[in-house]
């Protein structure tokens, strides 16, 4: 009760504060960051709109003929050029792009919020299409569309990536980044502080930092966080020149109840003047993406989050992606599969494959096969290792397990000893993105908040696996796993699968 009373009078302070020390108008130029965010929004558009010319061009192409030709034959019912329904449709996947919000600045770069929306206007397009195609019978020619969507969806995930790929690594250069104020406490300041620190192709810089009028970091000139000394621009009530003085293009606030709502209102007036980004970092953690939507309600603007999306339509849809993908993987590389195997038996006496025992979705047992890279028996020297272990918390884990046999340890380098779980993804028992398998004894060790890791398939690759793999503490691990698991969709699971293929060429973490 004293608690939030306590918080009552600080958000009545707060608000005070803002009000008393307002600052009048404040002229200032767009900085730099804002400039480079609108140059790289038009290159996208640009490059979107070539892409899709260049798909509905090639499909055409490919169904009636390369040339002039092919681009002017007589095509549909009212038998337009081909060029002329190249245009059309392209017209409208533009439209289809723009409805999704494909071009929000606020997804351009970061997430995977970006490629879910490309995706969306790819399929909402070509539904579009073949709704007109039918109910008008302009008999558009299914081989175009089928060509046109197929080739266009791809490619523009990929041109997508490519421009992601440069825009981070001017991230990483220290160009291309947004200038962020912060205001909140040091406890809730320093943890997001910290984040964008450690992810800067997010593309965020933390320039400076406003706390509370009566905290101890109030009556200093800077805030030190891992080595860094972020500068202390007064508290709530200097907000507003404390942008102009810093250069801020985003004003990111993680204490919402210390500053209470009635300055948050009005700090986010003078924002709007200044055109400035304002953020709000809700106090829930990992849970994010279409789970999150504001709901109006009385005035207020509440947070509602919905429930996980692992259940239902979703678990079909995710099944059928992982089982045609494994299919299709397992036809393209049998030659690989089979080089390996032949390694794995010459290599050392025993069996070509290794079964152990797993838990997997809802705590079912399973036979996990990989291709065996450690001695026959491996199993029962581990109690006379745990002395060397290297793991982290729960995990074994050993960097020079001499249980390990030399083919199996260039299979383990290259993660090519878990190519045989593409049949566990096939007979259903694994999904090709996942948390990570465990064993009996881990599950049996969890704390109650880690079990929720298995509501869905545990996976042959996962955040786990593109972020250090067995490098990760314990509880990074734990954290990835469970944010996967409150934020899965399939674009998610695209872009771990790509990222998976780098992590794969790097070899970091693998042991």
């Amino acid at each position: 009760m004293q608690a939030d009373m306590h918080r009552r009078t600080s958000a009545l302070d707060s608000t005070a504060a803002y009000r008393a020390r307002r600052p009048g108008p404040v002229l200032r130029i767009l900085p730099a960051p804002t400039m480079w965010l609108r140059r790289y929004a038009r290159a996208v558009v640009i490059t979107d709109l070539a892409v899709v010319l260049a798909a509905l061009l090639l499909a055409q192409s490919i169904r009636f003929g390369f040339g002039i030709d092919g681009l002017l034959v007589g095509v549909g019912r009212f038998g337009f050029p081909g060029i002329v329904t190249v245009l059309a449709v392209a017209v409208l996947w533009t439209v289809a792009l723009v409805t999704a919000q494909a071009h929000d600045r606020r997804v351009l770069g970061a997430g995977t919020a970006e490629y879910t929306r490309v995706l969306r206007a790819g399929f909402g397009a070509a539904g579009a299409v073949a709704a007109i195609n039918l109910v008008a019978e302009t008999w558009i020619s299914r081989g175009f569309l089928l060509f046109g969507f197929g080739i266009g969806v791809p490619a523009l995930m990929l041109s997508r990536w490519l421009w992601r790929q440069c825009i981070v690594a001017e991230r990483k250069r220290g160009r291309c980044l947004n200038r962020v104020l912060v205001l909140g406490d040091t406890a809730s300041s320093v943890p997001l502080i910290r984040r964008l620190a450690a992810r800067p192709e997010l593309g965020y810089q933390v320039a400076a930092i406003c706390v509370p009028a009566h905290s101890a970091a109030a009556a200093t000139a800077q805030l030190e966080v891992d080595g860094t000394q972020i500068p202390v621009l007064g508290d709530f009530g200097d907000a507003r020149a404390a942008v102009a003085r810093c250069g801020a293009a985003v004003v990111a606030v993680t204490s919402g109840d210390a500053l209470g709502p009635d300055a948050m209102r009005e700090l986010s007036w003078d924002l709007e003047g200044l055109d400035v980004e304002m953020l709000v970092a809700p106090a829930v953690i990992d849970v994010s993406g279409p789970r999150i939507t504001m709901r109006p309600e009385s005035g207020l603007a509440l947070l509602h989050i919905d429930k996980p999306r692992y259940r239902g339509a979703n678990r079909f849809l995710k099944s059928a992606f992982d089982r045609t993908f494994a299919a299709l993987l397992l036809v393209l590389i049998a030659p690989v599969l089979i080089a390996c195997a032949l390694a794995v038996k010459i290599g050392s006496p025993g069996p070509v494959l290794y079964g152990g025992e797993r838990i997997g979705l809802d705590n079912r047992p399973f036979r996990m096969w990989k291709f065996r890279s450690m001695v026959v028996g491996a199993d029962r020297q581990k109690a006379a290792l745990a002395g060397t272990d290297d793991g982290n918390g729960i995990l074994f884990k050993m960097r020079d397990d001499p249980r390990v046999t030399a083919t199996g340890r260039y299979l383990r380098r290259f993660s090519l000893d878990e190519l045989p779980q593409l049949f566990n993804v096939l007979s259903g028992s694994m999904s090709l993105v996942g948390p990570r398998p465990p064993l009996r004894e881990e599950v049996d060790r969890y704390d109650e908040h880690v079990t929720r890791r298995m509501l869905v398939r545990p996976g042959i690759t996962g955040l786990w696996q593109v972020s250090g793999r067995s490098d990760l503490t314990w509880e990074e691990s734990v954290r990835l796993d469970l944010s996967y698991v409150e934020n899965w969709s399939v674009a998610l699971d695209i872009v771990i699968l790509c990222r998976t293929v780098r992590a794969m060429l790097n070899r970091s973490g693998a042991y």
